[in-house]
């Protein structure tokens, strides 16, 4: 039923665009609707609501088995065969975002009426049902977890590189499916690039190291970020802590049912410009996440639109200090009628290691 409900709520949308179907052919997409994960596949979805999907041989079984309410058709040409199901001249939505030039072109080829619309099934997909929800509290909870356990081996001369694989390595022990993106551990003076891939530096004494990881869980993905420091802070670090903390917990408290993402982005973004330091938040506040570490909404000044219920979003300021060192702080939240769920649980206070 859950995978039907998600169809209808699609099937809805296309009136918005005169569409008798839309043929969905990315595959994050094409598991959201029928909970097939395929390397070969594609799903009919049609104004009343009724879908087909094809696969060839190597899926063809499996999709029988759990695509629910599904017709499945075994061929190769997984687009052609759906679209030869559809009157020629009628509107077939396609995914503007996913389908290439080519595709597209031998696809209208061979039939008119293709109409590409970006972000479709992405827009549907930003407002989850509550099992996905309880997917990404158990991503989270993982996440929340491995840094617990891990941060007790951060000592000076540790590298970022062994850091972050202890996170990764600890998320799958922890049960996770794998980690939801490869993890930035950034100490000392690479904090200033918020996505410095990690090195064999050597965490120092009187570092800050900022760790931005997840794990993924039934395919959802977590999305945290924690700075420590190592041995007592400096003065300015701590001040740099506490102005990014000030900033995330103004993000978090914006976040609602019916906000617009440039106001959320806003609330966070005027208490680091108002301390001065508006040219060292470079990035968006924030984005969604899903079946996808980067999903819609995103969270930035002109981004328009408004946050739904059940929507899951991340909140994450950071200030960067080039040669200095830098600070991020960042938790996975959802918007809820009565105030955003706070799904990543992790202290926010300044942890002296």
């Amino acid at each position: 039923m859950t995978h039907a409900y998600r169809r209808a709520r699609l099937a809805a949308a296309l009136s918005e665009h005169d569409a008798a179907a839309v043929l969905v052919t990315w595959p994050v997409n094409i598991r959201y609707l029928t909970g097939l994960t395929s390397s070969n596949a594609a799903v009919l979805v049609t104004a009343a609501g009724e879908a087909a999907l094809a696969t060839d041989s190597r899926y063809v079984e499996t999709a029988r088995a759990v695509c629910e309410g599904v017709e499945v058709i075994e061929d190769r040409d997984v687009a052609g065969v759906l679209l030869g199901r559809v009157p020629d001249g009628a509107r077939v939505a396609v995914e503007a975002d996913h389908m290439s030039i080519g595709q597209f072109g031998r696809l209208a080829a061979a039939r008119t009426g293709l109409l590409p619309v970006p972000g479709l099934v992405e827009a549907v997909r930003a407002v989850k049902d509550e099992e996905e929800i309880a997917a990404l509290r158990r991503a989270c909870a993982i996440t929340d977890e491995a840094f617990s356990l891990v941060i007790e081996r951060i000592v000076p001369g540790a590298t970022e590189r062994r850091v972050a694989r202890w996170l990764e390595a600890v998320m799958v022990d922890l049960g996770a499916d794998k980690p939801a993106f490869d993890s930035i551990v950034a100490s000392g003076p690479n904090g200033s690039i918020p996505h410095h891939s990690p090195s064999d530096r050597p965490i120092e004494r009187g570092d800050l190291v900022t760790m931005d990881f997840g794990a993924r869980y039934d395919g959802y993905h977590a999305d945290m970020t924690r700075t420590v420091a190592v041995g007592p802070p400096a003065p300015w670090q701590r001040d740099l802590y506490e102005l990014v903390r000030r900033a995330q917990r103004a993000g978090r408290h914006a976040v609602r049912a019916g906000a617009s993402p440039h106001e959320v982005d806003a609330a966070a973004r005027t208490v680091i410009a108002d301390a001065g330091h508006a040219e060292r938040f470079g990035h968006g506040l924030g984005h969604g996440v899903g079946l996808e570490i980067h999903e819609l909404p995103f969270l930035g000044p002109g981004r328009t639109g408004r946050l739904e219920d059940r929507v899951p979003i991340t909140v994450e300021p950071g200030v960067y200090l080039p040669g200095r060192g830098g600070v991020r702080i960042e938790d996975t939240l959802v918007t809820r009628g009565d105030g955003p769920e706070l799904l990543t649980l992790t202290t926010k206070e300044l942890l002296v290691l």
